[in-house]
């Protein structure tokens, strides 16, 4: 009993000191901001031209100050670094800098955390390179040469990492219970989606799992025939480590010179493999920023980084997959029935007939857009907003589809402004269709 006590004693001190470090930061950069968005918007008036940008639009203040608040921070960056189309660039340049180039810890740090993530076994590296190739907010990247000759990236997980994302996971439960509290937000399930978003991106603390996804990834897209994900090597995986094949000639995912054709045809690509995640298999990638998307030597896509994927139910797939589809047909009523009949609360003064109408005209306008003009994040911010005016709140899970689609359509859009989303997934939702009814008379 006197452990309990004291390990709740501890947990609450460390929760006090997590809290003071992370406002204390906020609030330094809140005054930088403020004094910085002041002097661009005077500087004009007082030195006539020449005055320097900043204030909100300096990108590398923002990630001097994600990168201070730690590893849970730099990931909100990393996503937010892919929408150029909402961001100008002196905000998401920057942050892109995030997703593979955070500053690693110190050498010793990770020399430990590897060697003892092998303790009591034998050394399975004839090389290993202690400087780290790629550097994101979870983990470090390193090459390595098993003793039998494979040449492998091995991914170990930052020292400490889980002590920190598990306070900022508290912090979070928190604010979203003191946001609760206020009468005119009373509605909003803000505990339920915490723990559901929160929890996964605490899941890519779990390597295993990761090791896991990565095979699971590997075999269903293997049909695509052009995209490539490392394979893990199982036997040489602990709790702490990932070691996978490593993939040479990774070029970054984006434009540069490849002309009009190539680029229509990454495009379509990156979105059939995504649709395939989301429409047929449910396990879904769902950080897929230019950190973990590349190509490689024959011009293939490859895929990195298995920790924040989703495996959706089957229900809340098949859900999705219906939405999309009578999006695309224009039938909004539909679109609508699947929201409420999806949805995991329904407050008691619900006006379902005002949601109703509405998502109608929504969706009648998203598939009334010419071919490259729909934009999901602003359809995204649309429904959004009509299911908290009436009071309907989505299921969480289904807020993760929608995550790998924003995440990726500012990068699509790069290479394709005219991509349209709607009807590139067309071919995936008829062979989801055949699929379903070949089941279903399988069934009878």
């Amino acid at each position: 009993m006197v452990n309990g006590f004291m390990g709740r004693v501890l947990r609450a001190v460390g929760m006090a000191v997590r809290a003071v470090h992370v406002g204390g930061i906020m609030a330094g950069y809140a005054l930088l901001f403020g004094a910085a968005e002041a002097r661009r918007l005077l500087g004009p008036r007082r030195a006539g031209h020449g005055a320097r940008a900043g204030g909100l639009h300096d990108g590398d203040r923002w990630v001097k100050m994600l990168t201070r608040l730690g590893p849970s921070y730099i990931k909100i960056g990393q996503l937010v670094s892919t929408r150029r189309d909402l961001l100008p660039p002196a905000v998401t340049g920057p942050l892109s800098r995030l997703t593979d180039a955070a500053p690693p810890p110190s050498r010793r740090r990770v020399r430990q955390a590897v060697l003892a993530a092998y303790a009591g076994t034998r050394w399975p590296f004839r090389e290993f390179t202690w400087e780290p190739v790629a550097c994101g907010s979870i983990a470090t990247v390193h090459e390595a040469v098993t003793l039998d000759g494979r040449r492998v990236a091995v991914k170990v997980r930052r020292p400490g990492i889980q002590w920190v994302m598990e306070r900022d996971f508290a912090l979070t439960l928190a604010m979203m219970r003191a946001l609760g509290a206020v009468p005119k937000l009373r509605k909003m399930p803000f505990k339920v989606m915490h723990e559901q978003v929160g929890s996964a991106i605490l899941r890519q603390l779990d390597f295993p799992a990761e090791a896991a996804a990565l095979a699971e990834l590997r075999t269903n897209l293997a049909g695509l025939g052009n995209v490539r994900i490392p394979e893990p090597l199982a036997d040489l995986c602990t709790p702490e480590v990932v070691v996978m094949e490593y993939i040479i000639g990774l070029r970054r995912f984006a434009p540069g010179d490849l002309d009009a054709g190539t680029r229509r045809q990454v495009v379509q690509a990156v979105l059939a493999a995504v649709y395939e995640m989301l429409f047929i298999d449910g396990v879904v990638h769902c950080d897929l920023h230019p950190g973990n998307l590349y190509f490689d030597e024959r011009a293939g896509l490859v895929m990195l980084d298995a920790g924040f994927v989703i495996r959706l139910p089957d229900e809340v797939r098949r859900s999705f997959a219906d939405f999309f589809i009578h999006m695309a047909m224009g039938d909004g009523w539909t679109c609508a029935q699947i929201v409420i009949e999806s949805a995991a609360h329904v407050a008691d003064d619900c006006d379902v007939a005002g949601f109703r109408a509405g998502l109608t005209e929504l969706v009648q306008e998203a598939s009334g857009a010419k071919s490259g003009q729909f934009a999901l994040a602003p359809f995204a911010g649309r429904l959004f907003d009509l299911q908290r005016r009436f009071g309907l709140f989505p299921a969480p899970e289904f807020a993760f589809p929608l995550l790998s689609l924003l995440v990726i359509e500012g990068m699509i859009k790069d290479f394709d402004s005219a991509v349209d989303f709607q009807a590139e997934a067309v071919p995936v939702l008829r062979r989801r269709n055949m699929l379903r009814d070949r089941t279903a008379q399988l069934h009878k």
